[in-house]
């Protein structure tokens, strides 16, 4: 029985992944737990015993061997001791063995619920720590759910061999983007929360972060260092703009971005469902960076104003519309993108 219960728990171990010494500390208490139910009397007077290499479980009573017995919880009869131990005698301490039989039904089950517990809780902190070190990562889910009332989705996503279930919340979806039971796909993981209910892992479709996760997927000159990714200005479904910088003068960051025949910057925008991507140089001269960020809009020339945080924009009649974009769009999101308040101009007005 004994050899049972240990290989058990080593099978919880493999399993699960809950250290043994986690569930011997937890099985402790559930015993100790039971006993004390039985026995409230008792407190700092009972030891457990569990030694894996001889499989051995021992429940005991340490109790002092009397001539005449006040405390039953804490004393014990010579005449009993001496059944245990026949070389007991008065003032000696007798460790009681408990037949763990014995407990009463209702303490049996406090002992269970303990252990379940104590899994369940275990289990909560390997997926915390699992999804944490995710953090601001890309992962790959499965659509295991759509609520049809607010839009939400309950995603199945993994780590290494770590499964639980996360939220996509409406507003976190890319709006024009049908979703169905079953479907694979990459989620941005905002944050993992550690709550009472487990571990709640907070996901994107619409992070300026997927994106830029998808390209240092994508994108090699990303991944080593040699193109950084400046600044992105997203709104999903619909537009991204991103500024692109390289310390090599022998790297294009914007041709490293589109990749040949634009194969790399096709897939990502595959995988956003469509949505357009303007690629754009960065530059440390404010009135470059926001030329280039109006692209594909001409610009003829850009003045800063004096409060440093603004400017005004010129741009030729013809492509008036083209900067500032369908509903505001291109000039919204170049300013999002340089963090310049932008006024566009037409040649004629200027």
């Amino acid at each position: 029985m004994n050899a049972d219960f240990f290989e058990a728990i080593e099978d919880i171990e493999k399993e699960k992944g809950i250290p043994r010494g986690y569930m011997y500390d937890k099985i402790k208490q559930a015993m100790l737990a039971a006993f004390r139910r039985d026995n409230p009397e008792c407190e700092d007077n009972v030891e457990i015993i569990l030694e894996e290499d001889a499989k051995r479980i021992e429940m005991n009573v340490i109790k002092t061997v009397v001539e005449e017995v006040e405390d039953p919880s804490h004393e014990i009869i010579l005449e009993a001791a001496k059944k245990i131990s026949k070389r007991a005698k008065v003032g000696d301490e007798l460790h009681v063995p408990v037949e763990t039989k014995k407990f009463g039904r209702i303490a049996a089950q406090a002992a269970k619920q303990v252990i379940i517990q104590g899994i369940r809780e275990a289990e909560r902190g390997i997926i915390y720590e699992e999804f944490t070190s995710k953090e601001h990562e890309i992962l790959t889910g499965i659509v295991s759910h759509i609520e049809p009332r607010n839009g939400s989705v309950s995603i199945r996503i993994s780590s290494n061999s770590e499964y639980t279930e996360a939220m996509l919340a409406p507003n976190e979806r890319i709006k024009t983007e049908p979703l169905h039971e079953g479907d694979r796909i990459k989620v941005y993981v905002v944050e993992v929360r550690n709550s009472t209910r487990g571990p709640q892992v907070l996901i994107s479709r619409t992070h300026p972060g997927l994106v830029k996760r998808l390209f240092e997927l994508e994108v090699p000159e990303i991944y080593d260092g040699t193109v950084e990714i400046k600044s992105i200005a997203r709104e999903a479904g619909s537009r991204t703009k991103m500024a692109v910088w390289s310390a090599d003068p022998d790297v294009d960051p914007i041709g490293s971005c589109v990749g040949p025949k634009g194969g790399r910057v096709a897939s990502i925008v595959n995988e956003l469902g469509g949505e357009k991507i303007d690629i754009v140089k960065y530059s440390e001269i404010p009135e470059e960076y926001i030329a280039a960020a109006l692209s594909p809009s001409e610009v003829i020339s850009v003045t800063m104003m004096e409060d440093g945080k603004s400017c005004r924009v010129i741009v030729p009649d013809s492509q008036l519309s083209l900067a500032i974009g369908k509903e505001g769009q291109n000039a919204r999101l170049a300013a999002k993108l340089t963090g310049f308040k932008i006024d566009i101009k037409p040649e004629s007005e200027a």
